[in-house]
């Protein structure tokens, strides 16, 4: 049922007007509870009365910015620090090695090959469009590295359109192929055919359409494609897709949207060739992630897995073994870390075939050598400082070469090369230039205890390493989807913490910090304990005295939003500003927008009747009481994303800007032409200055002139 709404209570005792937005939206009755949602017209972009209300915002914005000081200084400095460049390890096939770099000074990565000691640009998204708002969202070669599938997408929208490269030159031999967003790529020996996953055109009654798996041959029409995996399935169902260097087996995964659960079935390309594949089930039922490595020359199986190890171990298995119960353990789960990555290393200059092996541990990386066949520990390759390794790589036929990337809170990424031979660990000479640390930044790592007790670490940032005297600081977070918060190049953090700022990043139960039980004690019916974690950091910085009170702001984005948002309505008291990017804010109704469906496994359901009280209970939007006196609010939105649908910030904003009553600021940042993920360096530098100049303003920091290193 609904009810009439109230009308709009009057004018906001804000330190300007805001823009007028009518309270008409809906008192409705979901499963006995009366929830009203006073701002429901701003839900659609169209509406002319949105299109108005979203243009007096940005009028209001610019009023505001106009008032931070060290805004342009922070942009010089924000440019500066994303202006040396960097890449991603790289993939080799047929004796090359394809990688992902951004040349010093340039807007967007490209793609690059390495030939010998020649590297040349494969495909730069500039050359397709200047405007630098089309980027590269994934790419795979071929086995034998003479194609490349490539998929670009542009607006930020993240739909990505496929197409097949030569990589002799650079022509497009193949495609388009639509509605793929990110689709994993499996290429079959010669080059001839992938599989890929694709959404259907459209789904039953306007539904989202659901996704299958195809097989496609290259040159030919998307619908002349074979359908190979998904009918029947659910909308929400995401598919992987891997195959064997020599063709021979085929693995499909399956997990329903962000379950922390993976469905596998394996089939024999041999016995039956690759359009009708005799897909038999590996892995099914159980409450656990897996991922398959495929070797060259049959064998077993090797898999990543938290079934029956939390934590993570390394199995073993006939590629047909769908009893997890059978498969032989190689490297056990390990107290105390979080099992991340392998790699296998098998080359004819070894004297033993090896295991690479990543771990984190409380969210640092290790990188371990283990006995491929015993799985016995023989060694560690000791790491540049306390960071994280990303994109662990090794050559699919048989070698003693690896790469991977390295980076931490002061350091970018950089491309690093081990050789298993020689033991020797440097930078990989077809990287973009390395950029040395910042200097003047102390990282420690803190211990917080939360209500009930449980240990929470924190990164703090800080210019003497000790709580030496009260500072403005910031603290951020995510606490979901087991995505963990490990050290990582944080360019908005360094020019505050120069000027004598501290900034904290909090690993709160809901991410993968602690392994999958952290990501557990975290979601759904313990989604409290996140904000739980949150409140006891951010009261950990006060009374240690890391933070000034009074000066304490917090920073959130994507599900981080929610995270920040729930902190500002549960004790807005604690903070003097708080900077929402991308947020999740509506609770109610987020499974409606976006990517929301897929999310229920994270959050819960509004269709269960406790699901929904629960979501209800800690919902921002629905938390925002009349009178409080909230502090200064920064909303940031992309018009392009299509994850999170910036509905949840206007809403959020109108809601705040309506019931405050003190004299701190709420605005909305509406950035046009960009979305959810990848974005050009001057449009990250932008964002990164207007939020910490916004910090700066609002939590008293001055930061003078400073010349980076």
């Amino acid at each position: 049922m609904t009810q009439s709404p109230p009308r709009d209570a009057g004018p906001s005792p804000a330190p300007y007007p805001y823009p007028p937005a009518p309270r008409n939206g809906p008192v409705e009755v979901v499963h006995g509870l009366r929830v009203a949602d006073p701002y429901r017209w701003l839900e659609d972009p169209r509406d002319p009365a949105t299109i108005a209300w979203c243009e007096a915002q940005d009028r209001l914005y610019a009023e505001e910015e106009s008032r931070w000081p060290d805004r342009d200084r922070l942009l010089a400095r924000m440019t500066a620090l994303l202006a040396g460049g960097g890449g991603r390890p790289p993939v080799a096939r047929g004796g090359r090695e394809f990688h992902v770099r951004r040349e010093p000074g340039r807007e967007l990565a490209a793609l690059a090959v390495r030939e010998g000691d020649r590297t040349r640009i494969l495909l730069d998204p500039l050359d397709a469009d200047p405007s630098g708002r089309t980027v590269l969202d994934a790419w795979e070669p071929s086995w034998e590295g003479d194609l490349v599938a490539i998929q670009l997408s542009s607006g930020g929208t993240e739909h990505s359109v496929l197409r097949v490269l030569d990589t002799a030159t650079g022509e497009t031999v193949d495609g388009p192929l639509y509605r793929v967003r990110r689709s994993p790529v499996a290429w079959l020996p010669g080059g001839r055919a992938f599989y890929y996953v694709r959404r259907l055109p459209s789904g039953p009654d306007g539904a989202l359409p659901p996704r299958r798996v195809w097989l496609h041959r290259v040159g030919t029409p998307a619908d002349q494609d074979m359908e190979i995996f998904g009918a029947g399935r659910s909308a929400t169902q995401y598919y992987t897709v891997a195959t064997a260097p020599d063709g021979r087996i085929l693995v499909v995964g399956a997990s329903e949207g962000t379950s922390p659960r993976t469905d596998l079935w394996t089939a024999d390309l041999t016995r039956t060739g690759p359009e009708r594949p005799d897909l038999r089930p590996l892995r099914h039922d159980a409450a656990g992630r897996t991922t398959v490595r495929l070797r060259p020359g049959g064998g077993p199986l090797l898999l990543r897995t938290t079934e029956g190890a939390p934590r993570g171990r390394i199995a073993a298995a006939p590629y047909d073994a769908a009893d997890p119960g059978g498969w032989h353990t190689l490297v056990p789960e390990q107290p105390g870390t979080v099992l991340q990555d392998f790699a296998v290393l098998d080359g004819p200059r070894l004297d033993r075939p090896l295991l690479a092996v990543v771990r984190t541990r409380h969210a640092v990386g290790e990188l371990t050598l283990h006995d491929a066949r015993t799985g016995v520990r023989t060694g560690t390759v000791p790491l540049p400082g306390q960071g994280t390794i990303t994109a662990l790589t090794a050559r699919q036929d048989p070698g003693h070469e690896l790469w991977f990337g390295y980076g931490d809170h002061v350091t970018p990424t950089t491309v690093l090369h081990f050789d298993a031979v020689t033991g020797h660990l440097r930078p990989w000479p077809g990287g973009a230039p390395g950029v040395a640390p910042v200097a003047g930044v102390t990282v420690t790592q803190e211990v917080v205890r939360s209500r009930d007790g449980t240990e929470v670490r924190m990164f703090v940032l800080s210019p003497a390493g000790r709580p030496d005297r009260p500072r403005p600081a910031v603290l951020t977070g995510y606490g979901g989807f087991g995505a963990s918060m490990t050290p990582g190049f944080t360019p908005q953090a360094l020019p505050w913490v120069r000027a004598g700022g501290v900034y904290a990043v909090a690993c709160v139960r809901g991410g993968g910090e602690e392994g999958e039980e952290w990501h557990r004690a975290g979601r759904r019916e313990n989604k409290l304990n996140t904000f739980d974690d949150f409140d006891a950091a951010a009261d950990h910085l006060l009374h240690e005295g890391w933070a000034a009170p009074g000066r304490l702001g917090v920073l959130g984005s994507s599900n981080g939003g929610l995270l920040a948002g729930a902190a500002l309505t549960r004790r807005p008291e604690t903070y003097a500003a708080v900077v929402c990017a991308a947020p999740l804010l509506d609770m109610a109704r987020y499974e409606r927008s976006g990517m929301g469906a897929s999310w229920r496994d994270e959050y819960g359901t509004a269709a269960d009747p406790d699901q929904f009280a629960r979501l209800l209970s800690y919902s921002p939007y629905h938390r925002v009481r009349e009178g409080a006196r909230y502090p200064a609010v920064l909303l940031a939105v992309f018009d392009g994303d299509t994850r999170v649908d910036p509905a949840h910030a206007r809403k959020m904003c109108a809601a705040l800007q309506w019931a405050g009553s003190g004299d701190a600021p709420v605005v909305l940042r509406t950035e046009r032409g960009v979305g959810h993920a990848a974005r050009a360096s001057s449009r990250s530098a932008r964002l990164y200055a207007d939020v910490m100049a916004f910090f700066a303003h609002h939590l008293g920091l001055h930061l003078p002139e400073d010349p980076l290193p």
